[in-house]
């Protein structure tokens, strides 16, 4: 870390009051000298040191196929010094002056972590040298001692600090305590240990371990609930250097050190630190269709690029919006070793109130009213899950936990959220903390659809209770294809105990300003459906509203469609399209209306995720009955294609080939193409000036591989007038027997 960056950080300290005797300690860099000798009084003269034991060297076992990283499963980080997971067994080697006597002979080891070390708060472990090791407390047993050298097998506590520490060994003498001088060399990395029983983040499954934990690429799905799309993202937790960015971020959140064994603790800073709108944290958030002073939210391949740059400036890297958040979230999460995984809710309600109601106003012929129309529905939102046991919560509790880094809502003082139990959003117990009625108004909100009447009354026509959160994603298990996962999150609609749940909440003290019994309507005589042809980027397409008339009597229709360019928030941009449509439905009948957009009618006002937004409004003139429907329709947008030619083997080069066609009438300008893949290659980016019309382009670069196994090459296209382009293929790659 640079000198100006650690100066910037110091200053940025408040000053410590209050009863403590110690500044905060929220600094895993910064370091207090360790005294060599520690003498007890006045050393005689003519004494010697090197008389007594004396450390020559320590031997930490660290190289990726020996037996601490292997067992431990930390060998696939790119990081060459010790790795441990916490509450398990590692050995060290330590070779002295002279053989080792116990009966005369004493040493132990000391591990300490930032500045002004406290054995209380974890910050200074001395560990001694005991005959047995018993599980829960540190400990240090000598499993072989041969001439001069000793082994020692040491057990940490299942529930102590994640971070990066320093290492000593200490002799006692009769003088003072002889200890090894600072040697980087011997620095160590404990992280949470998902595989042990007593650790807080504990999974009992080795299959979700592999998945939440050491997968480095993963998936994001995106789209439309009946168009869903899907994206690879290189989470790249063991990438070179991304193990110290990430505990450089619990320093910038300044979570004291003494809190970083606790899981709930770190997840909820990191749900801060990720976005920088109130901390300067990770990413700045831009939805406004402007990217001119950074990288499109879109461009990105995955997490590295954007963590090695927020470590090297200490500044927001831009721009993200929540994929990236969630993404980079994910990443710090795993890193760490914390099971994390994505989810994707599909109409997903920013309820600013938490009332589980958003609110569309017409007008009293039926058209919207968008003066007067201010909530919004993300077409889907990304968050997170983090596995954790909840202590603070009564049982059954723990589990996944959501947790979200994109700043929506403000949240004991700074933009976060989480982490809220799962469990606790299904069944409605709103009072368990973190943000728990935010997450459940995401998934369980109505939406409401009123009259404004021109003497300023307003009238509801109808209430919507099935379109938010109609679907809720992640990734499966081993694969790529979505897993299903809305039962998790809310019983289904019109059971027993989806109202039970929707009472508990309101117990809670969640707000629903009109009631199950208030929204009584008479069974429907009518409806209306609408459907969208496969609509391709840059061509026409139809969509299609039918009317049905299960009734005895001759119905009217005054019909009105407007289509709007909008961001994937749900906020509308412009409009495109705006019909009236007049249909006489005769009885028990229906009757189709096919409307054209033609591509014209929408190019030039498309912004980041190509969405268009269709409002149908009916008024059945006869018995003034309002009807509405909403439909997102997402433009399929061209793919980019990966080739590879030469053989797929750990150092042996190979060449890449992404291809593109413009499949515009027209030219595109200042293209980026970005390509990586973990253990492949790190991210490289290229700008071509402009693609003709209906050209094609090929990109040619040469990596060699550093990993066997299965793989992924990711790439992305952008531009200013088509985003969301992407590209990926799957490779297995050869061990290198030689």
């Amino acid at each position: 870390m640079s000198e100006a960056k650690m100066e910037k950080r110091k200053s940025s300290v408040p000053s410590h009051t209050g009863r403590s005797s110690l500044p905060p300690n929220f600094s895993n860099a910064d370091e207090d000298e360790v005294p060599t000798m520690e003498a007890f009084g006045v050393i005689p003269r003519g004494i010697s040191m090197k008389d007594y034991l004396e450390v020559q060297n320590v031997h930490l076992f660290k190289q990726t196929n020996e037996k601490n990283k292997q067992e431990h499963h930390t060998d696939r980080y790119y990081n060459r010094k010790l790795i441990i997971r916490r509450g398990q067994t590692f050995d060290i080697q330590i070779d002295f002056n002279r053989p080792y006597n116990p009966e005369k002979d004493q040493f132990w080891i000391e591990y300490v972590i930032g500045r002004y070390p406290q054995q209380s708060k974890g910050t200074y472990i001395p560990i001694p040298i005991v005959d047995k090791l018993e599980v829960g407390k540190w400990g240090a047993q000598i499993t072989r001692n041969e001439y001069t050298s000793v082994t020692v097998t040491i057990l940490s506590t299942p529930d102590c600090i994640v971070g990066k520490f320093r290492m000593y060994v200490a002799v006692l003498t009769p003088y003072g305590i002889l200890r090894t001088i600072r040697n980087a060399e011997t620095d160590t990395y404990i992280l949470f240990n998902p595989w042990c029983k007593d650790d807080s983040v504990y999974m009992d499954d080795e299959q979700e371990i592999e998945e939440y934990v050491m997968n480095d690429v993963g998936v994001i799905f995106h789209g439309d609930v009946n168009n869903i799309k899907k994206r690879s993202w290189e989470y790249g937790q063991f990438e070179e250097q991304i193990l110290d960015a990430c505990l450089y971020l619990m320093d910038r959140a300044q979570l004291d050190l003494a809190g970083r064994g606790n899981p709930i603790k770190i997840s909820r800073v990191g749900s801060a630190v990720i976005n920088s709108k109130d901390d300067d944290g990770v990413i700045a958030g831009n939805w406004k269709n402007d990217y001119s002073f950074g990288v499109s939210p879109s461009a990105w391949t995955g997490s590295v690029d954007i963590l090695l740059e927020y470590h090297s400036s200490g500044l927001p890297v831009k721009y993200g919006q929540c994929w990236v958040f969630a993404g980079v979230f994910n990443t710090f999460l795993r890193c760490l070793g914390i099971p994390a995984r994505i989810i994707t809710n599909y109409f997903s309600a920013h309820d600013n109130d938490a009332n589980l109601r958003t609110d569309v106003y017409l007008d009293e012929d039926g058209k919207t009213n968008t003066s007067l129309t201010k909530d919004s529905i993300w077409n889907y939102h990304c968050w997170n899950e983090a596995w954790m046991t909840r202590p603070d919560l009564p049982v059954g509790f723990g589990g996944w936990q959501a947790v979200d880094a994109t700043p929506q809502e403000n949240s004991d003082g700074m933009f976060r959220c989480g982490p809220a139990s799962v469990q606790a959003i299904k069944h409605g117990h709103a009072c368990f903390q973190f943000d728990t009625p935010f997450i459940f108004s995401e998934v369980n909100s109505d939406i409401v659809y009123s009259r404004a009447m021109k003497d300023g009354s307003k009238v509801i026509e109808h209430v919507d209770k099935a379109y938010v959160g109609q679907k809720i994603l992640t990734k499966q298990i081993g694969g790529d294809s979505p897993q299903d996962i809305t039962d998790l999150y809310k019983f289904s609609e019109g059971t027993e105990e989806e109202r039970l749940a929707l009472e508990a909440a309101l117990m809670y003290g969640v707000k629903k300003e009109i009631r199950d019994e208030d929204q009584q309507q008479s069974a429907p005589d009518t409806d209306m459906d609408f459907h969208a042809d496969n609509a391709v980027f840059g061509s026409d397409f139809k969509v299609t509203l039918t009317f049905k008339n299960w009734s005895a009597n001759l119905y009217t229709v005054s019909a009105f469609l407007t289509g709007h360019v909008v961001f994937y928030t749900g906020v509308l941009k412009s409009e495109f399209q705006n019909k009236n449509l007049k249909v006489t439905l005769e009885p028990s009948s229906s009757k189709s209306v096919e409307v054209l957009i033609k591509a014209h009618e929408y190019l030039s006002k498309l912004v980041e995720q190509a969405s268009l937004h269709f409002f149908v409004t009916a008024r059945i003139n006869e018995s003034k009955k309002i009807m509405a429907k909403q439909k997102i329709v997402i433009l399929n947008v061209p793919e980019l294609h990966i080739k590879v030619i030469g053989e797929k083997m750990v150092g042996s080069e190979m060449n890449i080939l992404v291809e593109f066609t413009n499949p515009l009438k027209k030219a595109l300008q200042n293209v980026a193409l970005r390509l990586g893949g973990p253990g492949l290659m790190r991210t490289r980016t290229k700008v071509f000036g402009k693609i003709p019309m209906n050209s094609s382009l090929t990109w040619e670069q040469k990596c060699i591989p550093q990993r066997a196994g299965l793989r992924k090459l990711i790439a992305t296209l952008d531009c200013e007038t088509i985003r969301h382009v992407y590209g990926e293929l799957e490779l297995e790659i050869l061990d290198n027997p030689l």
